[in-house]
Formats: structure tokens, C-alpha cells, sequence
């Protein structure tokens, strides 16, 4: 396989930005299925997905809201699902993996450490809010804690790892968070090859700059040697030219509506698959060739889209 594929991956709608922030937001299990569908025809072979309250958009770790949307995806398109077990920052380590048990998809992410995770900055002065659950969620990331402890981690990696053959989207929001999962992959309770996210422009872990990620490639390097493959994400205004930077280091890419709700400078994104759409013309303007989800499988070692619950 050629050493120039990349793989985008979607993060359709998190639980980050609020249904007042964009209009074009997915929050009810058909909006979600919709435009997690369409990211897959535009170029994503892999599809990060939470889940939120059809009533009022909040974040959801039901598994009866993820059973809505995951089969239509599913009979829709080949994408590799990956249900996220983040969540939020604000729900317990059950509630966040409740959906991916329910489901044992091929892929979850994993997040490497616990951290504070602030989005209380993205609550602007006179924004006028549809739902009063929004700012209050916002809010309370400056006084809370994103668990995830080591024992949070062994449990995640027996219960899905062990338990359902899923394989992880480790994310690292910083340079600890590469060393926490060397002590892992050292002990032999996870194994290569490694998927990892270098998570970029999270108030509370590293910052959205070149330097930064150059850093974590050279630290993952030096770790990991050829036993992983990494991928970039960066919030907000630096989506577009840090996971372009990523691509030329020779990673893949994350793009999505959970991580910038934005398609240029002040405007905003109609659709994920306009994302998806804008990253993969940069990418193959570079000469690079988008991964489809069967090399995805293969580059990452997945058990298969057969082998799921749903």
C-alpha cells in the first residue's frame, strides 16, 4: 500500500459546540446520520460520533439515541464507525461508554489522561442562546475535571479492547499523554499498530501551534518508532492549516463540525462533508491519495465492519 494515503477521519458533532453556535450543527439522529453519510461519499473513511438529545441538542450517552443513527449509517456506507467514549467531560466513565459496550464497534476513541478541558470561553458576551442547558455546560468546564485516570484506561481497554476486539483512537492532548500510553503499550495492554490523535487548541492541553506539533510527531517517533500512525486535529480557526501540516509530516486528518465550525475566516460550515470536501482537495493538490475505509481497516488493523453489534 502506497505510503501516501491518508485518512480522513469526521467528527460529525461532539458535544463541544451547541446547536446556537451554528444552525447547521447535527443534533437529531437523522441529522446526524444525514450528514455523517454524506462526509463518507465526500472522502471520510472513518466516522467519530456522539450522540445528543433529539429534544434539545445536549449531549447524549444513551445507547437507544446511537441506535437511531448507527445502523442507518451503517447500511449506508462502508466508513469505519467510531464511537467516541469522551464523551463529556461532564458524564461519568458508564455513562460514556454505555453506547460503544452497546454497539462494540471497530474503532473508539480513548483519551490518555485526565485534564482540564475549558470550552467556557466559547460563550461570548450577548450571544443569545436557544436552550439554557448550553451555557451552563459551558460553564461548568471551568470548575470540572476531565477524568480519565489510569484505572478509567485499563477498565476502557479490557471491557471494549478485550471484550469486543475494538481497537482505539488514542488522543493526546499533550506530551504526557504519549508517555501514558508508552506505560500501556510497554505492558503489553495495547498493541501496535497504534492509531494516535494529536488533539491541538484545547484550553488546558497543548497548544494549536506548528512547533507543538512537531513536537508531539518527534516525541510519538522517538516512543513509538514505526509501530503507529498518527493523525491531527485542531480546534477551531486552526483546523484547516495544522492537519494540512500533519498530512505533509505524513499523517492523516481529522476534520468535523465537533472540532471547528468554520470552512474559512468568519464562515461558517453548511455541512461536514464541506469540510471533508476542503480537506481532501488540499490533500490530493499535495499529491497525496485519500484512504478508503477498507485501507483504512487494513492500515490500522480493525476487525471488520461484519463484527459489530449494530
Amino acid at each position: 500500500m502506497s505510503k501516501n494515503k491518508v485518512i480522513i477521519t469526521c467528527a460529525v458533532t461532539g458535544s463541544v459546540h451547541t446547536p446556537s453556535m451554528s444552525p447547521h450543527l447535527p443534533v437529531t439522529p437523522a441529522e446526524i446520520a444525514e450528514q455523517a453519510i454524506a462526509a463518507a461519499e465526500a472522502g471520510a473513511s472513518i466516522l467519530h460520533l456522539h450522540a445528543r438529545d433529539p429534544s434539545d441538542g445536549r449531549p447524549s450517552a444513551d445507547p437507544a439515541v446511537f441506535l437511531q443513527f448507527l445502523p442507518v449509517i451503517k447500511q449506508a456506507t462502508d466508513a469505519v464507525i467510531n464511537i467516541s467514549t469522551g464523551g463529556s467531560s461532564l458524564m461519568t466513565l458508564d455513562e460514556r461508554l454505555a453506547a460503544a459496550l452497546k454497539a462494540e464497534p471497530e474503532m473508539c476513541s480513548l483519551n490518555m489522561g485526565s485534564m482540564n478541558f475549558g470550552i467556557f470561553g466559547l460563550a461570548k458576551p450577548g450571544m443569545e442562546w436557544k436552550h439554557d442547558w448550553e451555557p451552563r455546560l459551558l460553564e461548568a468546564t471551568r470548575s470540572g475535571i476531565f477524568k480519565n485516570t489510569f484505572a478509567d484506561i485499563e477498565d476502557i481497554l479490557k471491557r471494549l479492547g478485550e471484550g469486543c476486539g475494538t481497537r482505539f483512537e488514542f488522543e493526546c492532548y499533550d506530551v504526557g499523554h504519549l508517555y501514558s500510553l508508552k506505560h500501556f503499550y510497554d505492558r503489553g495492554l495495547v498493541k501496535g499498530p497504534l492509531f494516535i490523535q494529536f488533539v491541538l487548541g484545547i484550553l488546558g492541553g497543548i497548544g494549536a501551534d506548528p512547533e507543538n506539533l512537531a513536537h508531539m510527531k518527534r516525541i510519538a517517533d522517538k516512543l513509538f518508532g514505526d509501530d503507529y500512525r498518527f493523525s491531527v486535529l485542531a480546534a477551531g480557526r486552526a483546523q484547516m492549516p495544522l492537519i494540512t501540516m500533519g498530512a505533509t509530516l505524513g499523517g492523516n486528518v481529522r476534520v468535523g463540525l465537533e472540532d471547528s465550525l468554520y470552512i474559512g475566516r468568519g464562515e461558517l460550515a453548511t455541512s461536514n462533508a464541506q469540510q471533508v470536501a476542503r480537506i481532501r482537495t488540499i490533500l490530493e493538490n499535495l499529491s497525496l491519495e485519500v484512504a478508503t475505509p477498507e485501507e483504512a481497516r487494513s492500515m490500522l488493523a480493525l476487525k471488520g465492519g461484519d463484527r459489530v453489534a449494530f
